[in-house]
């Protein structure tokens, strides 16, 4: 596999793959209203190709704030179907959870199952507030430093920058 850092030349083909992963109404859920006009953060947003050049997997991370603290939110990530089981998922979310520490980021959360993300240690995030139609019970967070989340509530809003 080829890991590397997403081109602006992949973009349509990255979203080809989330409309094939994902339901026909993904841009319609909260976390695209956090996404609006906010750019990824480039270093975080990986692909793997397969030896044949494929795009099988990709990853992306985006800037949020959670009332004036900056996070990453995590995702989209999106394996093919034919590659899926073989631990691509796994291998993005640890390579940009690693990327991301590197850089020095603080905190990260997400919107999905905790019993599948709990292993990369994200925990439920009390207090932490997605746009509705969220599931309170969903939003996870992840500390790239010791104690981030500690103390961190409020609603999870667009990065603009103060």
């Amino acid at each position: 596999m080829d890991l590397r850092q997403e081109e602006t030349g992949d973009w349509w083909e990255v979203e080809a793959l989330y409309d094939l992963c994902f339901a026909p109404g993904r841009t319609a859920l909260s976390s695209y209203r956090l996404r609006d006009e906010v750019p990824p953060v480039a270093p975080l947003c990986l692909l793997l190709r397969d030896e044949t050049g494929a795009l099988v997997g990709a990853i992306r991370q985006w800037p949020v704030r959670v009332g004036q603290v900056p996070a990453l939110l995590l995702g989209p990530v999106a394996v093919h179907p034919t590659r899926q089981g073989e631990g691509l998922a796994q291998h993005l979310i640890e390579e940009s959870v690693a990327r991301a520490r590197a850089l020095g980021w603080e905190r990260e959360l997400l919107v999905g199952d905790e019993p599948y993300y709990r292993r990369f240690g994200f925990r439920h995030l009390a207090g932490v507030i997605m746009p509705p139609p969220t599931n309170p019970d969903r939003v996870l967070g992840l500390d790239l430093v010791d104690g981030a989340w500690q103390g961190v509530s409020g609603p999870v809003r667009r990065f603009v920058e103060p």
